[in-house]
């Protein structure tokens, strides 16, 4: 039995005020259940959460949401200042028990408490739930580490259960603990809840997947591995459909070609027929006449079936997506098996980087790995971390962060790539930069006006194409913010590289997909060891 619906579109549209149309005539339904909202990044994803929270009006349509929508104000998370009760949302019904307890009766405190007289011991559960202690009631976001303290917010979203939860990438900057008791989080969660990740891992406890694709919302019953083979299984389909069709045109272009000849060849015969005068004239004119007709009509009848051809071949065309996949040659960077390229130091022991292997740096937030990958590129030492110390063996490293602040965001894309590789004539520039799928006016737009899956693809492009090649490619939580389909072209970029990668990411599917050869780890102390 179907469940009912708790968020309803018809028809959205919005359009920003530069006239930017960021959704247009969205038509669908999100059901009670947990939803993860999928979509390439710029279809409108964040748009569509915006304007079922309220915080955007439509330019067309309507939204209709069944009951109380809450969303994580990120912005929250940001304000040291602001005390965890604040975070948790029940700072003034908090306020209220602790003054009624303390002998204040006023009538407006028992008016804000209304039926929340445990507040403080849900919340305490709340703040355990996120690996917190019950003390952090008490304390400012300040105290709490990033991580905690969106565990924090997202927590105190459960505890006041919204009839309608929107929750948009909850996981970015969260280490593999956090994403682990938000996933506890997730998988109890009370009423609708509807997300927006291209983190597999969570997108899994979904019990719908919905996407937003060339404008149009679809939503599948399923988490998204399902989704996911489902979709496959249709595009197979789908170019199986298109050859079939593709050959139903050839056949009948064929045939109304043929069609053609023959009728070209009896309209000959019987116009020398007619000059030689072997039937009366009047015969002549009346088989002629009647041969036209019937030559017109077979003409249009040929006509009308290759153009019903046409119609299917183009019907079934785009029912197939756009191959997004990037294919480029990389140039060798000369990293020989044994060949040193690295050394961390953590004070007491040292582990060495050689050949092409693929290391990824793990641990939670904050105890140095963006500090050390840094120490690494520059050459600076960490003043905070003395002990945490990291020596290049080449000078050909090549840094991708997640805030892509290698790019000059006033240039085009061409010319952030030809001053990484100032050798490469200007055509052969552009199409390696077309296999980045950075093509046409894109490639000459300012890179700051990209959408985020195009701005990153030039970077990408920018570290791949380098004169000379880098040795070393440290890539620093480089997938944070990015589309399921970008974080694939990326780990298909990098198969054919042939260096040495040092990566720190919180994203497992990626890690997987990247090959990794060795994993460290940094602890709480700053000590490294070697996971098997």
């Amino acid at each position: 039995m179907p469940l009912t619906p708790s968020v309803v579109l018809d028809d959205l549209s919005y359009t920003w005020p530069d006239g930017t149309v960021a959704l247009n005539g969205v038509s669908g339904a999100f059901s009670t259940a947990r939803t993860g909202l999928v979509g390439r990044n710029g279809s409108g994803k964040s748009t569509l959460l915006k304007l079922i929270a309220g915080d955007l009006t439509p330019t067309g349509g309507r939204v209709e949401s069944r009951g109380a929508v809450a969303t994580l104000d990120q912005r929250l998370t940001r304000d040291v200042d602001r005390p965890v009760a604040e975070l948790l949302g029940i700072a003034d019904t908090l306020a209220a028990v602790r003054a009624v307890e303390s002998g204040d009766v006023a009538p407006e405190h028992f008016d804000t408490i209304g039926t929340d007289w445990d507040i403080e011991a849900r919340a305490i559960t709340a703040l355990a739930d996120a690996g917190l202690s019950a003390d952090a009631l008490d304390r400012t976001v300040g105290t709490l580490s990033g991580g905690q303290s969106m565990l924090a917010a997202i927590s105190g979203l459960r505890l006041r259960r919204p009839d309608i939860t929107l929750l948009d990438e909850p996981t970015n900057n969260l280490d593999h603990d956090a994403r682990a008791r938000l996933g506890a989080l997730v998988g109890t969660w009370p009423g609708t809840l509807i997300v927006v990740s291209h983190d597999t891992e969570l997108l899994e406890l979904m019990d719908d997947t919905a996407e937003l694709y060339d404008g149009q919302l679809s939503v599948f019953g399923g988490p998204y591995s399902e989704w996911r083979a489902w979709l496959d299984a249709e595009q197979e389909a789908a170019k199986a459909a298109e050859r079939t069709a593709a050959g139903v045109v050839r056949r009948e272009k064929r045939e109304r070609i043929e069609a053609d000849l023959k009728l070209a060849t009896r309209s000959k015969m019987a116009k020398k027929a007619e000059r030689e005068k072997r039937v009366p004239k009047i015969v002549a004119h009346g088989r002629r006449m009647a041969a036209q007709v019937s030559a017109g009509n077979l003409r249009t009848e040929m006509r009308e079936k290759e153009d019903t051809a046409r119609a299917a071949h183009e019907a079934a065309e785009r029912r197939i997506r756009d191959d997004d996949t990037i294919r480029i040659d990389l140039p060798d960077p000369d990293v020989a098996a044994g060949r040193r390229i690295a050394t961390l130091t953590d004070g007491e022991r040292e582990w060495i980087l050689q050949g092409p292997e693929r290391t990824a740096l793990v641990g939670a937030n904050g105890v140095g790995k963006t500090t050390l990958l840094r120490s690494l590129v520059t050459g600076e030492p960490a003043h905070w971390l003395p002990h945490l110390t990291a020596e290049a063996h080449t000078d050909r490293i090549g840094l991708l962060s997640q805030r892509l602040d290698g790019l000059d965001d006033a240039r085009s894309a061409t010319q952030n790539i030809a001053e990484a590789a100032p050798h490469l004539p200007d055509r052969e520039l552009r199409n390696r930069l077309a296999r980045f799928l950075v093509r046409g006016a894109a490639a000459e737009r300012p890179v700051g006006t990209l959408s985020g899956g195009e701005r990153f693809r030039v970077a990408l492009a920018q570290l791949l194409l380098a004169e000379p090649p880098a040795q070393l490619l440290v890539l620093d939580e480089p997938t944070n913010n990015l589309d399921i389909d970008t974080v694939e072209q990326f780990v298909s970029a990098l198969s054919g590289y042939r260096g040495a990668i040092l990566v720190t990411s919180h994203d497992q599917a990626f890690l997987d997909g990247l090959g990794i050869n060795r994993t460290l780890r940094i602890d709480d102390a700053g000590r490294i060891d070697e996971l098997t």
